[in-house]
């Protein structure tokens, strides 16, 4: 009895050293706080802004402001404010006043009477509208002399959903409303530009991923600048437009570049890239006032429905990253955390992982006096990670240290990575610690792009700062304009051991330094050969056109078994699909469990892959995409997989 017992206890103790030698998650440093929201409030939160006095201002998709006083506490106190606005995704306060975007106006609310709420309702500008439900309004922002930016959203077209077009002037614009109420075109080419922000008194916006846009993107905003979508260039013409791109030179360049994929093609057939190889960079090459992103962020990793930026400056009280950039996301319910830095006078960076697990959809982020960060949160219309369909979270930093990469700087032959501790020097002197990856999203019109020319890039060894905080990696073959997979997967911290966090950061790299590069000798070349799996998987060799023909065919029903789970989710993950679709739960639509429901043909689910039926799902109110940039191979591998769920 005695010696079962011994055994018992020993194993329990063994069982405890595991625990204990277990690498902390994201929950382990950063916990999420639901205030209590008085019953009857429904906060499908469009804008955030902490008030000077230390209370939190909502505007809410249903038209409402409110007033959160003492809003860290156990008890928050909510006022209305206002009320019967329109659709307000965005609120901000200036010398006593609070200024929403309404869907049609830049509007001001003031309270003259002292009593809590708004009496005074003063359009500062209106500006047109089709009519059209996705033509959004983002902002405002102030800028440095206290004037205003907006953003205002494209609609869709009426036969295909996906499609934008821009039917008024501002529609696809970034506006700027002066301080004495004058409207004033400011750059163009943005698609769904739900987050738009002011950081260290410079202008950047987010987009989502669409037409012309292959996945979500941060950009700086310069006057007269193009971020890639064309809907915009309808008011190019206008008198009092900074923008100097044409439709006409749009899409001629692109007539053009398709003209000389198509001759390279007849040379070299096996450039399979696709009908419309094209790339924003190239418009660049021509085009000087084309804007390329800052940071593209993965879709279906770090990006579905990209929402605002914000800039820690809580010195410390948030955290390690003070003077970085968090990015929400709408559509995955997270927050990632950017790294910018300005390499020949341009913005580039990388995205990095940082807290997921939200109840709704990230739309509004703001911090409170004490350092926490306030999340607004809404799925209304869009869909959204997470059970519930709105709501007001707080995210709260314990004041342990993560270990985590704390900036990722591009070098002229390779990334210097810093981390917020020191490592373990064996772990990072060993180059199978590592892996890079890069690959580029395609410009074109069809809604999103898969990752093109994917590969794993050759490490050819690190080097170790002598403090152990810092970790250079020379690489064989960085490429200009295309995003760097960097991951991380064997790095250790110096005192226990730890893996990282996040161990992938997505560097977007549109240029490279110059400067000296690493000598050779310098470097440590070892492995270990605990190497880990491939970074990449091999890229499509063909293209399939909308109508869903390709050169790959799909296998022939029984001529083989279905694809497990194991073989099939690389290629959910590199088409997308993951990031609106799990196998057992809803998510921004139905789960895979839930189409095998339906006993479609392997042959249906290939065809509803490419020209989707969004009516055979009436309750989902995000219709999906056409996915022509599946490879047919794969769309028939994913089909049988689906099919053999239902058995």
């Amino acid at each position: 009895m005695k010696k079962l017992a011994h055994i018992a206890f020993a194993l329990l103790a063994s069982l405890s050293t595991l625990k204990a030698q277990e690498s902390p998650k994201e929950e382990d440093f950063y916990k999420i706080v639901t205030p209590p929201i008085p019953e009857g409030i429904i906060l499908e939160v469009g804008g955030l802004t902490t008030m000077p006095n230390g209370s939190l201002a909502i505007s809410t998709r249903r038209g409402e402001v409110w007033i959160v006083d003492n809003p860290t506490s156990r008890t928050p106190y909510f006022r209305k404010f206002a009320t019967g606005l329109h659709e307000i995704l965005g609120l901000a306060y200036k010398e006593g006043a609070l200024y929403c975007a309404q869907r049609g106006e830049l509007t001001k609310l003031v309270d003259k009477n002292g009593d809590g709420k708004a009496d005074v309702y003063e359009t500062v500008y209106a500006w047109p509208l089709s009519g059209h439900y996705h033509e959004y309004s983002f902002g405002p922002k102030l800028a440095p002399d206290g004037s205003f930016f907006v953003s205002g959203n494209v609609a869709f077209g009426d036969e295909e959903w996906w499609r934008g077009e821009s039917r008024v002037p501002g529609r696809g614009w970034i506006f700027h409303i002066t301080n004495d109420g004058k409207y004033e075109p400011y750059a163009t080419g943005v698609r769904s530009p739900a987050g738009i922000s002011m950081i260290n008194g410079e202008l950047f916006y987010t987009d989502n991923q669409g037409d012309w846009m292959g996945t979500g993107a941060i950009f700086q905003v310069k006057k007269g600048g193009f971020m890639g979508h064309p809907a915009g260039l309808k008011w190019a013409g206008l008198p009092n437009s900074p923008v100097k791109l044409t439709e006409k030179q749009f899409f001629a360049e692109r007539d053009n570049r398709q003209h000389r994929n198509a001759q390279d093609r007849a040379i070299k057939p096996e450039n399979t890239l696709g009908e419309e190889p094209q790339f924003l960079y190239q418009l660049k090459q021509k085009y000087d006032m084309v804007q390329l992103p800052a940071v593209w962020l993965p879709y279906g990793v770090h990006g579905v429905s990209t929402a605002e930026l914000i800039l820690d400056d809580t010195k410390g009280a948030f955290g390690p990253f003070t003077g970085q950039v968090f990015v929400g996301d709408q559509g995955q319910s997270n927050i990632m955390r950017i790294v910018m830095e300005k390499v020949k006078g341009e913005y580039q960076g990388a995205s990095i992982g940082f807290r997921s697990g939200f109840q709704s959809g990230v739309l509004r982020m703001a911090f409170d006096k004490d350092g926490s960060m306030f999340v607004g949160e809404t799925n209304r219309g869009w869909g959204s990670a997470g059970d519930a369909n709105q709501g007001l979270q707080r995210l709260v930093w314990n004041g342990k240290m993560p270990f985590e990469m704390y900036t990722v700087k591009a070098q002229p032959d390779g990334f210097e990575i810093e981390f917020t501790m020191p490592v373990d020097r064996k772990s990072a002197e060993d180059l199978d610690s590592y892996k890079v990856s890069s690959y580029l999203y395609k410009h074109y019109p069809v809604y999103g792009s898969p990752q093109i020319n994917l590969e794993d890039v050759k490490i050819t060894g690190v080097k170790v700062s002598d403090d152990n905080k810092k970790v250079r990696i020379v690489l064989d073959g960085m490429k200009q304009y295309y995003v760097h997979k960097i991951s991380l997967e064997g790095v250790r911290s110096a005192s226990n051991s730890w893996s990282l966090v996040h161990p992938d950061a997505y560097y977007t790299l549109n240029n490279i330094p110059d400067g000296e590069k690493m000598k050779v000798s310098d470097l440590k070349t070892t492995r270990s050969g605990k190497a880990q799996a491939s970074v990449s998987t091999a890229p499509a060799k063909e293209h399939v056109s909308p109508d869903g023909k390709g050169k790959a065919t799909p296998a022939k029903a029984g001529a083989a078994k279905a694809p497990t789970w194991e073989e099939v989710k690389p290629l959910l993950a590199k088409n997308t699909c993951l990031a609106c679709h799990a196998p057992d739960k809803k998510v921004v639509g139905p789960s895979y469990l839930d189409v095998a429901k339906r006993k479609y043909s392997n042959e249906k689910i290939v065809e509803l892959i490419y020209a989707p039926q969004p009516e055979n799902w009436p309750d989902y109110a995000t219709p999906m995409a056409p996915m022509p940039q599946v490879p047919k191979a794969e769309a028939a591998k994913i089909a049988a997989w689906i099919n053999s769920l239902a058995k």
